[in-house]
């Protein structure tokens, strides 16, 4: 094999020349002739009753071709959830309807409440403003501790509670409970891993076609995932068998996961495109992405780690509230859940690895998976801890790191997933190597002469990119293929 094909080589990329002279294929490039426009009118309060919604003088208006309410989406299928999480009780998690547009209340700030369908865009926007709400602001739940306790507003009226399951994996409490009693050291921490949005490149796009000779539709859409869209939207949402409905995904201008889900604009498009007999096309403006874009993270953990008396690791227990949003978004149950707590283990040989998660409902914008997506978190909770764990004890942080590394392979953690192979020890002396631990003194006091602060820290982490065989994935939940 040539010496610059061999593995290790740096390949030059083939897609670089084509972008950087503007000869990308983004969703939003694309316009099928004869297409209209949509603007979707969305919620400006986070809870609300929906008491009328005129829509008579808007009708009126130039360019006008039809606007939509939930009432033309009655009978259509709401947008589902493909991972089912059961609860550490058997129980199945709760999967309130999600519509595609809102339907008797608003849960976020941007439900979308209305559609306005124009020749132009312009003219969309104008007559969205037109549209007269009556709308009942409702007490707004958004601190998931608050939404949990007993007579609290409740975002979805027909369930219990804002509960959407409570999640429990690893080891078994009695075993668990043992380690924590045993041990001569625990390290508790509290922290918060906050709600981010992504931020890419190209907002999301969709546009809708529809053939009527052929009873054929096709959605246009920035997506990292058409199949699961076209299966998620035909089967469960619009009832189009798969051979008559066609996702296309081009060039997607920046994803970090938040372009993986079925979105209500979608669905939207594609319903409309026929219903209108023209396509339909809808960009989104970067803070209208803000407000309808799945979030990412939002946990609230407590953490504790159990070392013996030579400071070995004993026990890991975990206790998350997990925040889903006003919805299940795709793929949110199981990003607290299986992408998670199966990496509760890290690097580390501990017998003992326990895991409790509670999803909970709050009149927020829907949370699934970003960037990693329950890695990140787990990692942030266990490297967070072993550096508190050091500071208590006083000593060093990767010389405890490394008295405690998995050595043996294969290693099967307490959290369901074995370990093939690893040499941590020769990355760690990698990491020291390039670090420069030694010079790290001059280069911070070098900084403080600047007037700014340096300081330094360790992580280490057990990556886990894609989810197969899909057969495993379907035995844990998973709705569809993977």
């Amino acid at each position: 094999m040539p010496k610059d094909h061999g593995i290790g080589a740096s390949p030059k990329r083939r897609e670089d020349v084509r972008f950087l002279t503007g000869a990308g294929n983004y969703t939003d490039d694309i316009n099928v002739h004869g297409q209209a426009y949509v603007h979707f009118l969305r919620s400006d309060v986070a809870h609300g009753k929906i008491n009328g919604i005129d829509t008579s003088a808007a009708e009126g208006m130039p360019g006008v071709v039809r606007i939509f309410t939930g009432k033309d989406f009655e009978g259509v299928g709401g947008l589902p959830c493909g991972w089912q999480v059961t609860d550490k009780n058997g129980d199945p998690m709760k999967e309130p309807p999600h519509p595609v547009l809102a339907q008797g209340k608003v849960r976020h700030v941007g439900d979308p409440i209305a559609a306005v369908v124009a020749d132009s865009l312009e003219q969309a926007r104008t007559a969205a403003e037109a549209i007269v709400l009556d709308i009942e602001e409702l007490p707004a739940v958004v601190d998931m501790a608050k939404a949990l306790q007993s007579g609290a507003t409740k975002v979805h009226d027909d369930l219990s509670d804002n509960l959407c399951y409570d999640w429990q994996f690893g080891t078994d409490t009695e075993t668990t409970d043992a380690a924590f009693k045993n041990a001569a050291h625990v390290t508790t921490l509290e922290l918060v891993n906050n709600r981010l949005v992504a931020n890419p490149m190209e907002p999301r796009v969709a546009v809708g076609d529809y053939s009527r000779a052929r009873d054929e539709h096709t959605l246009y859409t920035t997506s990292q995932n058409p199949h699961v869209i076209r299966l998620l939207m035909g089967a469960f949402v619009l009832g189009i068998p798969e051979h008559k409905l066609r996702v296309v995904a081009p060039d997607v201008g920046g994803g970090f996961g938040t372009k993986i889900f079925h979105y209500a604009e979608e669905a939207f498009c594609t319903f409309a495109a026929k219903a209108c007999n023209r396509p339909v096309k809808w960009t989104a403006t970067r803070s209208e992405a803000f407000m309808s874009d799945a979030h990412g993270r939002d946990h609230v953990t407590k953490i504790e780690l159990a070392l013996d008396k030579d400071n070995n690791f004993i026990g890991i227990r975990t206790d998350t509230l997990a925040n889903m949003g006003a919805y299940l978004s795709t793929f949110a149950s199981s990003v607290p859940t299986w992408l998670h707590g199966t990496l509760m283990a890290g690097n580390y040989k501990t017998p003992a690895v326990q895991v409790n998660v509670k999803a909970v409902f709050t009149n927020t914008v829907p949370v699934d998976a970003y960037r990693g997506a329950g890695r990140p978190e787990a990692t942030f909770q266990l490297e967070r801890v072993i550096d508190k764990a050091a500071r208590e004890l006083g000593v060093d942080p990767i010389a405890l790191r490394r008295q405690n590394f998995i050595t043996q392979f294969p290693y099967a953690t307490p959290v369901a997933v074995e370990y093939d192979t690893g040499d941590y020890e020769a990355t760690m002396a990698k990491m020291e190597e390039l670090m420069d631990i030694g010079g790290f003194a001059a280069r911070r006091k070098a900084s403080e002469a600047k007037g700014m602060l340096r300081g330094l820290g360790v992580n280490c982490f057990i990556e886990a990119c894609g989810i197969a065989p899909s057969n495993l994935v379907g035995q844990l939940g998973a709705r569809a293929g993977l």
